[in-house]
């Protein structure tokens, strides 16, 4: 039985309840329970019990699994759900709203917001020399020099981070960014500082926020790369999963390699993975995994040069490194041969790539816009192992595959978090948007989180053509 994932923000009372419930369930003879403790260990105690639930969730030990929340526990920090607007009566709560203001904290992060940071300074100058971490983020190279080394490591302000943190995080137009850097990193900064946001098992380091993206598609710092370098150089981890995540699935295109070229340039994919590793142990990917997970991403993408770049470190072409849902089990191959990136599928198998399967030569033919002549029963099993493929071919505007897809027995208007349609409108595609409702997509189906239809999604991100299609078909003046 394959491990599972820690809940969001685990925590301890949580495992002794199901490890006090799971013996409970074993005594009852539950056949869950049961194979559950055969699989871990015998269960005749409340301490076989812990053991198994630890295991279950790929800790060797009950201890670790203590230990592990712990730290969890230690670094855990929810910096979204600070409130802005606050009074503004005293230094303090000056200088904490002009903080919130000026840094990104992945929850409603906008740039009106470092606007309102500027403003707010310009108002109350007072505000920069107010502590060390307004001092590092408006900029005040000598005031910050006369703090250290007390104050280099010095949690505080109202997210209760690091100095280096409030800097790198920061999008406050201020100067001597690199130069503060550097300065607190000599006196003892570590350049590995990071929290857990909301107690997820990948860390936010100062990396993380030097590169930005992610969730919002948030601007990276003026200065990464020379940010990057200086953290680096000081001894900085290059295995960051955060930031491999945020300039990769947890961003929108486009997409360019200036992380990943840097972070390789210091070592990305080797190593033991650093301080965070360590920490997080089985809940944080190895190198090797982090390497994995972007050639499944840029394959899937069409992403040719991250490709190469993560090929030549010896990568396993095989390799499904943390095996992330979103690419549903399927190899770099098999997705770069179904989204038809045939350069792409052209190295991978010539650096050993396993062939596709008939069911995954299927899709590969579907998204060419071929139909292929197979038989209802290997066109029930294509169904039934990739019902979302209209998702997908929605949202890259594969147009050319919808009536195969049609053809073959996929629904058009299968809905997940959103439907096809949703995700034609929401990236501009006109023709598939087009050809959806030709094919008998409706327009009106409604997303089952927010309510929207069709023009709510391409409304949402400002798709004027898609926009007047649709408005003019609510109309009745415009033509399926």
């Amino acid at each position: 039985m394959p491990t599972r994932n820690l809940p969001n923000d685990p925590h301890l009372d949580h495992l002794r309840k199901q490890a006090k419930a799971l013996l409970k369930q074993v005594r009852a003879d539950d056949p869950e329970a049961l194979a559950l403790a055969d699989e871990f260990r015998p269960v005749q105690s409340l301490a076989d019990a812990q053991l198994v639930i630890a295991r279950s969730y790929g800790f060797p030990s009950w201890p670790r699994i203590v230990r592990h929340l712990e730290l969890v526990d230690r670094y855990s920090r929810s910096p979204h759900r600070q409130e802005i607007g606050g009074p503004l009566d005293t230094p303090e709560q000056r200088a904490d709203e002009f903080l919130r203001l000026a840094t990104l904290h992945y929850g409603q992060d906008d740039p009106a917001r470092q606007r309102s940071a500027r403003q707010l300074l310009d108002r109350f100058p007072e505000i920069a020399l107010s502590n060390i971490y307004t001092k590092v983020v408006a900029g005040e190279l000598d005031a910050v020099r006369e703090e250290l080394p007390l104050r280099a490591n010095e949690e505080g302000g109202p997210y209760r981070w690091e100095p280096l943190l409030y800097l790198t995080y920061s999008r406050l137009d201020a100067p001597h960014q690199v130069q503060i850097a550097s300065l607190l990193l000599e006196h003892g900064a570590d350049p590995n500082a990071g929290y857990l946001w909301q107690g997820l098992p990948s860390p936010f380091t100062a990396l993380t926020g030097v590169f930005g993206r992610g969730e919002g598609d948030q601007p990276p710092h003026r200065e990464r790369v020379e940010l990057a370098r200086v953290l680096l150089d000081a001894g900085a981890d290059p295995n960051d999963s955060q930031t491999m995540y945020n300039c990769g699935p947890g961003a929108p295109p486009p997409y360019d390699d200036v992380h990943l070229e840097l972070l390789l340039e210091y070592g990305l994919g080797r190593g033991d993975g650093g301080p965070w590793h360590e920490r997080m142990t089985t809940a944080h990917p190895t190198p090797q995994q982090l390497l994995e997970d972007e050639l499944v991403f840029a394959s899937s993408e069409g992403l040719l040069h991250r490709v190469e770049l993560v090929l030549a470190q010896g990568t396993d072409p095989e390799g499904r490194g943390t095996e992330h849902p979103g690419f549903g089990g399927h190899r770099a191959y098999e997705l770069a041969a179904v989204q038809g990136h045939t350069e792409i599928a052209e190295l991978l198998r010539a650096r050993g790539a396993a062939p596709l399967d008939e069911v995954h030569e299927v899709f590969a033919a579907i998204m060419r816009g071929e139909t292929p002549d197979i038989s209802p029963e290997l066109a029930a099993r294509a169904v039934a192992r990739e019902p979302h493929l209209p998702f997908r071919a929605g949202e890259i505007g594969r147009t050319e595959a919808l009536e195969p897809l049609k053809n073959l027995g996929f629904d058009l208007n299968l809905m997940g978090w959103s439907a096809p349609i949703h995700q034609a409108a929401l990236y501009g595609h006109l023709d598939t948007v087009k050809k959806l409702i030709e094919l008998g997509a409706d327009p009106e189906l409604r997303d089952p989180s927010y309510g929207g239809n069709a023009l709510g999604w391409a409304e949402h991100n400002h798709q004027q053509e898609v926009i007047a299609y649709l408005k003019g078909l609510q109309q009745g003046t415009g033509t399926r």
